[in-house]
């Protein structure tokens, strides 16, 4: 039976809802952290951000077995062992007693969710390529955006109806819906001919040749410092607006509102970027996101946290400005490796990734009394992401 996709738009649906796999296994968790660390007996609350940054360290490495997999076995069937990966760490999620085990289970999610999410992306650069990539991967971006959006409101209502497990079970119901849509719609994107024979040189040999292009290592390094500024906030989210501000009901909604900045950024971006260019709307918006981090830390330097309302202000302008970098630096990135497109999504997601787990770690740990050390984080991420732009820059002249 020959599998037929109807649209163009149905194919940024299917991308975006495998991406998607990834934002709600992480915002739905959001409004039940605290319930989950009670229940398995966490005594440090620093060490909530481990059930956000672990998840993200396994999807890390996992895209170094997944994208390679996919550049030899086609794209489909290493997206469905992935899943059945994810199926097998959920299950230790829900049946987990302490840290530890809890902390595996969400390490397992990872991995097996990097397959989704990776070989997506590898599935748009199978299809696509230039500023039209971008363009796609904006409105792929603007529909996973809307899981964020919805996640957390989700998750408070299965938690508070049905207890903190109930998340993880929709988890599984909802990726095997998306799973069955693949199968049934969804075209195998890399052709038998353009396959690459399995051999464990592959990936060295997928690394030797991803370095030589500069404009891929060096937004993929760019892509490391805006992923791990915005990993600190979510995994100190919670934090935040609960244990600072005291907004247990409103969180999921104040989540929510933020999602959407990033959404109608990402949006723009799909309308602007083939008439401006990626280059120039990234180097734009990192200097926004630097500049308005600077005017926080100006403000409130020393001092208790401002008016929910201010800090909101805040966040939405920084999240605006990553909504226009997030899809461009990884098109920039993927723009002159098509011919390694599997592999490399996969160095650039694991180095990015890798990157972000420590930064959002180092960063979080300073998160007490008030939102302050999140600003400064975002504003040493955007210095440097300026440098390095501005290194692309010297060496084009």
């Amino acid at each position: 039976m020959k599998i037929r996709q109807k649209s163009e738009s149905e194919f940024i649906i299917v991308m975006a809802s495998l991406m998607s796999l990834v934002a709600f296994a992480i915002d739905a968790l959001l409004p039940a952290i605290s319930d989950i660390s009670e229940t398995i007996h966490i005594i440090d609350p620093k060490n909530n951000q481990l059930f956000i940054t672990m998840i993200f360290l396994g999807i890390g490495f996992g895209q170094l077995i997944s994208g390679p997999l996919s550049d030899s076995f086609g794209r489909k069937p290493i997206i469905y062992v992935g899943f059945s990966v994810f199926v097998l760490a959920s299950f230790i999620c829900l049946f987990a007693t302490n840290l530890e085990m809890m902390i595996v289970g969400r390490f397992l999610q990872g991995i097996g969710l990097s397959a989704p999410r990776t070989i997506s992306i590898a599935m748009v650069r199978d299809r696509f390529s230039g500023n039209y990539m971008a363009r796609v991967m904006s409105f792929i971006t603007v529909i996973f955006l809307l899981v964020p959006v919805i996640a957390p409101a989700l998750g408070k209502i299965l938690l508070d109806a049905y207890g903190w497990k109930s998340i993880f079970y929709s988890q599984l119901i909802i990726g095997v819906f998306i799973m069955l849509w693949v199968w049934k719609r969804q075209p195998e994107t890399l052709v038998v001919e353009k396959r690459k024979k399995f051999k464990l040189a592959l990936f060295v040999e997928g690394i030797k040749e991803f370095v030589k292009y500069k404009y891929a290592v060096i937004f993929t390094i760019f892509s490391g410092f805006i992923t791990g500024s915005f990993m600190v906030y979510l995994s100190a989210s919670q934090h935040i607006f609960v244990e600072q501000y005291h907004l247990e009901e409103e969180f999921p909604f104040i989540f929510a509102c933020l999602a959407i900045s990033i959404g109608m950024a990402t949006f723009l971006n799909g309308k602007l970027v083939v008439k401006m260019g990626m280059f120039k709307l990234v180097s734009f918006f990192t200097i926004m996101f630097t500049v308005v981090s600077l005017i926080y830390i100006l403000f409130f330097y020393g001092d208790t946290n401002p008016n929910i309302y201010v800090l909101l202000i805040f966040f939405g302008l920084q999240f605006f400005s990553i909504g226009f970098l997030f899809g461009n630096t990884r098109a920039l990135a993927m723009e002159p490796i098509g011919h390694i497109a599997g592999v490399g999504a996969a160095i650039n997601g694991f180095v990015s990734t890798i990157m972000a787990v420590p930064i959002a770690t180092f960063i979080g740990s300073y998160i007490t009394d008030t939102a302050l050390p999140l600003f400064i984080g975002f504003f040493v991420c955007g210095t440097i992401a300026l440098l390095l732009i501005l290194l692309l820059k010297l060496r084009k002249n």
